[in-house]
């Protein structure tokens, strides 16, 4: 493998810096570095990030290739900076066995853009009645270490209760979906002013918070992990920084458009902003910001759902929850953490690539950017302003909130172990 000097970068939005890459790891960081024969990439003050890792993506296969794939998926997700990402189990069969986790990593494997890790499910079909292979998906090849049944709800207790004990004997975590199905029958946006304005089911925040109250006493009582998909309510916040002031194993993820988008925009009509959690209202949208710069909110994970163009395209009711984020994600987070003042890209590091994998156990990804480490990097001109084109993502679909809307930042380089997987903004 060639070596590659990257001139001028700012680590982690500090002093710029070289960093020269040798053999798929950091050979050296430092001023007036030198190598020759050397692909030089003049970074001209562009931010140099650790690789991103997303802990809660859907790459649809097996099953739903006509949204994505996981070669698609995880070139989107080189586009977006991402060294590695982990695809939910509600796949078709859904990935509850070993065989299907190994069948997904080995194509992640195969892909070459992205580390695949497997998330398996919590219960068989993912219909929360009886426990999946848990123990024989970890002791795959895959070695799954994340168990979720997201899009749905481990809504029985008991059945919860036995998915920490089991994961507790191998150091894992359940990541739930916060769903009461009995209160959200039939919700088609969030429940408020503008559901009741509107006429459309309302989801209600209790249905989130319920479970999330319940999830935590859960572990603490069973002193194992539990992870909290896409939290997106002031009072889910309130419920998880209670629960962490306890001692309580609980870490929670928020997105991206979590983050920028209130349910306001559901006034369109529009089915590209129908998701699961639904959109907020900007109390909320507020209330996740702080968190997630208090570090109450651990992480971001962007929930990348892609949907074909008929799924999307048809009427509100009609239309499939869920949005594309890999490509835009970086940038949302700029936006509304960075070009705020509430986070800097130290921190930015910390949630989209240290935490992501210290949660999910990505060997090699999270790391600082240092001599010795994997070289997986992203590199970002934080300059850069202009509209999102959703006919130019690497996904196979297109269904993104953020169309024609102008947002900062653009990764222009990735590297996975010191390979280049995005150069100059485009694949290789």
């Amino acid at each position: 493998m060639s070596k590659t000097l990257i001139r001028g970068a700012k680590v982690l939005g500090g002093e710029p810096q070289d960093v020269l890459i040798d053999g798929g790891v950091v050979e050296a960081v430092g001023r007036d570095l030198s190598a020759e024969g050397a692909e030089v990439v003049e970074a001209g003050g562009k931010v140099l990030l650790p690789g991103l890792v997303d802990l809660h993506t859907h790459l649809r296969e097996p099953g739903r290739e006509d949204s994505e794939t996981v070669l698609t998926g995880t070139r989107a997700g080189a586009s977006g900076g991402y060294t590695n990402v982990f695809a939910m189990a509600n796949t078709f069969p859904v990935a509850d066995t070993a065989g299907v986790v190994e069948q997904v990593w080995r194509l992640g494997q195969e892909s070459g853009y992205c580390d695949v890790q497997p998330i398996g499910a919590v219960t068989v079909g993912l219909d929360g009645a009886k426990l999946a292979e848990l123990g024989a998906m970890h002791e795959s090849a895959a070695g799954v270490t994340v168990f979720s049944d997201d899009g749905k709800c481990v809504h029985d207790a008991v059945i919860m209760r036995r998915a920490l004990e089991y994961v507790k004997a191998f150091g894992g975590v359940v990541a739930q979906h916060a769903q009461e199905p009995r209160l959200t029958e039939g919700a088609q946006m969030n429940e408020g002013v503008v559901s009741a304005e509107l006429g459309l089911g309302g989801w209600p925040a209790v249905a989130e918070e319920s479970i999330i109250a319940r999830d935590v006493l859960l572990a603490e009582h069973v002193g194992s992990r539990v992870h909290i998909c896409h939290l997106s309510t002031a009072g889910s916040v309130e419920i998880v920084r209670w629960a962490k002031s306890r001692g309580i194993d609980v870490t929670a993820e928020v997105t991206p458009h979590h983050l920028l988008l209130t349910d306001e925009l559901v006034r369109s009509y529009n089915p590209v902003y129908k998701v699961n959690p639904p959109l907020r209202t900007e109390r909320d949208v507020m209330a996740l910001r702080e968190a997630l710069a208090d570090g109450t909110i651990d992480i971001v994970a962007t929930d990348h759902a892609p949907h074909p163009h008929e799924d999307k395209d048809c009427e509100w009711a009609a239309a499939a929850m869920g949005m594309v984020g890999l490509e835009t994600a970086l940038s949302v987070v700029q936006a509304t953490m960075v070009d705020t003042g509430l986070l800097d890209w130290a921190g930015v590091a910390d949630r989209m690539s240290f935490k992501p994998a210290k949660i999910g156990q990505a060997t090699g990804h999270g790391r600082p950017v240092s001599a010795g480490e994997p070289a997986n990097l992203t590199l970002v001109d934080t300059e850069y302003r202009g509209p999102v084109d959703p006919a130019g993502f690497a996904s196979r679909s297109r269904n993104t909130p953020y169309e024609g809307r102008e947002l900062p930042g653009r990764v222009t380089h990735t590297w996975l172990r010191g390979k280049a997987t995005l150069v100059d903004g485009k694949l290789t």
